[in-house]
């Protein structure tokens, strides 16, 4: 029991509390880039989710067994490039089956790569000393909460395109605009588990 109630406090947590996007401020760049269009938005979080499972999945056992604890100063760079083979592996397979959304993600897909949330939190599964199974739900947690976020913000933005901004608004001051009020509602999460 113990155990599950922890597994579900770490996913909550990633989705809610420790939202990458919305409460660490990790991942902004396609946060802002590609929540044009709730399907381009959905289908970017479902890469960067799969990018954050999968490499939390390869990267907690290189350091617990390989990095630590005589190379633990090689974490970054390993880590970035197990990365960046884990996108280019996702971009060969989109180009190759899935070509509309590979289309849709444009340069962002692998932009991934250097998407500061998935690098963020297999470090921080890492600092966080979370085993092996709870840095699985971790990384589950905070590809979810990424969907949330960039989910969230494409409906805002869909919201602004039809609404009566005024001129020296529109464009980038009111997409900042709007991301600083999404994320303030995010604050709110914070006060339910402490």
């Amino acid at each position: 029991m113990n155990n599950t109630t922890s597994i579900v406090s770490i996913l909550l947590a990633g989705i809610l509390t420790n939202n990458m996007v919305l409460s660490k401020f990790l991942g902004i760049c396609p946060f802002l880039g590609v929540s044009k269009k709730v399907n381009t938005a959905f289908s970017m979080s479902i890469a960067v989710t799969l990018v954050m499972v999968i490499a939390t999945a390869v990267t907690w056992p290189i350091y617990t067994y390989l990095l630590y604890p005589n190379f633990t100063y090689l974490e970054t760079v390993v880590f970035i490039l197990v990365i960046a083979a884990i996108v280019q592996l996702i971009e060969v397979f989109l180009k190759k089956f899935i070509k509309p959304i590979y289309n849709a993600l444009g340069i962002y897909l692998p932009l991934i790569t250097t998407n500061c949330a998935v690098l963020g939190i297999t470090m921080l599964n890492i600092t966080d000393e979370l085993n092996f199974v709870q840095s699985l739900f971790n990384a589950l947690g905070a590809g979810l909460g990424f969907m949330l976020a960039m989910i969230l913000f494409a409906g805002v933005r869909s919201k602004l395109d039809t609404a009566d901004i005024p001129e020296f608004l529109k464009g980038l001051p009111i997409t900042l605009i709007a991301a600083a009020l999404v994320a303030l509602s995010f604050l709110g999460f914070a006060g339910i588990g402490g």
